[in-house]
């Protein structure tokens, strides 16, 4: 997976060092040489991961990291601090002020390389969710999630007494619970869980396999791993990452470290929910019309076109009903807008009573509405139109002040699709039908003439 990498080091062998190595993995390089020139950078190149020194002068890395993850134009872009502080202050302070790993110099390439594309993968899926939904709020700030109350963590040991240990690490705020057994784990996981810890240095069972099985299952694919590892299994460290694990901390386990690499990982995870969700409702307000809360006509357009080519290929009958309120000027005329969409809203309410499961129901503009109904026949659908028409006339409506509406009717036209008929065809002929039951004196169900069938 190739990338377009920012190292930030004022020692320029070091910045030369690191280029080189990234060069000869295939990253594009972008380098900057004081802490001013790399939030330019930033800023400018929109880099994929940022390699973050620490000690430098006039602005540190911490101060660096901190500006970035304050800025709605880089906060999203993942950040790995290498330095060759190694007290555990740093490391926390650090992942505290938003960066999303802690490396320490010299730095095993591997390891490196493996956390790079580790992140890569992250932000891959981030910047998907980013770019379809484009009013996603930039919200995804350091301070965010170190209150994670509420967030259910599930913590995987080989023994109850390591597990208890390692839970007692989490903050207080969290709510937790502890599995030994790895089966029981992955059904757990499905129930819904916000992060999984998961000790890898157990001989009781594979970690790395759990591991993988949690990434393989839909229903757990999103869900943040922390990995327990030892120091020294550098090997086991990168299979981790390798496998989709998002965070590696080492034995012996510090809680103010564990507490940060949590924080970080939830709050990314909370971040990558409030986007799926505001992507679930973008597509849910693409096909739904605002007021009544059925289809739109867009939506019931395609899946008209469904029922039609299915249809044309020896499919069962279909019918389409077109509804229209009667006399719905009058009813604004009189009661107002906010009037007449509480009449609208409450029609649209007793039409969806009526509907069976596979029933495409849309508000075709203003006050006609449409119905598609699979597997149904002319007789079957004037029965249905029939059943929605005294449905309305048989109980009164109530208007946005409370007041009763006099007597609301609706004329409905029906017509079931020929085979080989486009949908246009079959909406002028419900149409048709709908006029006719206009003319007629309303308040009536009319089927669409045969005879006005192709030849």
């Amino acid at each position: 997976m190739s990338a377009r990498i920012l190292v930030v080091d004022d020692q320029e062998p070091n910045v030369r060092l690191l280029e080189a190595k990234l060069k000869a993995e295939y990253f594009e390089v972008i380098t900057a040489t004081s802490g001013a020139k790399a939030i330019e950078a930033a800023r400018k190149d929109q880099p994929d991961v940022i390699l973050l020194d620490v000690m430098m002068p006039e602005m540190n890395g911490f101060e660096v990291c901190r500006r970035l993850k304050a800025d709605g134009a880089t906060r999203h872009i993942p950040i790995v601090m290498v330095t060759a502080l190694d007290q555990r202050e740093d490391r926390v302070a650090g992942l505290e002020c938003g960066a999303d790993d802690f490396l320490t110099k010299p730095v095993d390439d591997v390891t490196l390389f493996a956390r790079v594309r580790s992140l890569l993968r992250l932000k891959v899926v981030l910047d998907e969710l980013r770019i379809r939904e484009v009013n996603a709020p930039a919200d995804f700030l350091v301070g965010e999630a170190e209150n994670p109350a509420g967030n259910w963590i599930l913590v995987v040991a080989g023994d109850a007494r390591a597990g208890e240990h390692l839970r007692m690490k989490l903050p207080s705020s969290v709510q937790s619970k502890v599995v030994t057994d790895p089966g029981l784990a992955s059904r757990v996981a499905v129930s819904g869980i916000d992060l999984m810890l998961i000790d890898l240095t157990t001989s009781q069972f594979d970690g790395l396999r759990l591991c993988a099985r949690v990434r393989s299952e839909a229903a757990t694919r999103h869900v943040p791993i922390v990995a327990v590892v030892s120091p020294d299994e550098i090997e086991r460290s990168v299979r981790a990452l390798d496998l989709g694990v998002n965070d590696i901390i080492h034995r012996p386990v510090d809680s103010g470290e564990l507490n940060a690499r949590v924080a970080t990982q939830l709050r990314r995870k909370n971040y990558a929910d409030r986007l799926r969700n505001r992507l679930d409702e973008s597509l849910e307000m693409a096909i739904t019309d605002p007021l009544t809360g059925l289809h739109n006509r867009r939506y019931f357009a395609s899946r008209l076109q469904q029922m039609v080519e299915a249809r044309a290929n020896g499919g069962p009958p279909c019918a389409v009903l077109i509804a229209d309120l009667d006399h719905f000027k009058r009813i604004n005329d009189t009661h107002g807008h906010a009037g007449g969409d509480a009449i609208l809203t409450q029609f649209s309410d007793r039409l969806r009573g009526g509907l069976r499961a596979m029933d495409i129901a849309a508000r075709y503009g203003g006050e006609e509405f449409v119905l598609a109904m699979p597997e149904t026949d002319l007789q079957q659908g004037i029965v249905a139109a029939e059943r929605l028409r005294k449905a309305v006339a048989k109980d009164c409506f109530r208007l946005s002040d409370g007041d009763v509406a006099k007597a609301v009717t609706v004329s409905v036209g029906v017509a079931e699709v020929f085979p080989g008929e486009s949908p246009e065809s079959v909406m002028k002929r419900a149409d048709a039908a709908l006029y006719r039951a206009k003319a007629e004196g309303r308040n009536r169900t009319v089927a669409a003439k045969r005879e006005s069938r192709a030849a």
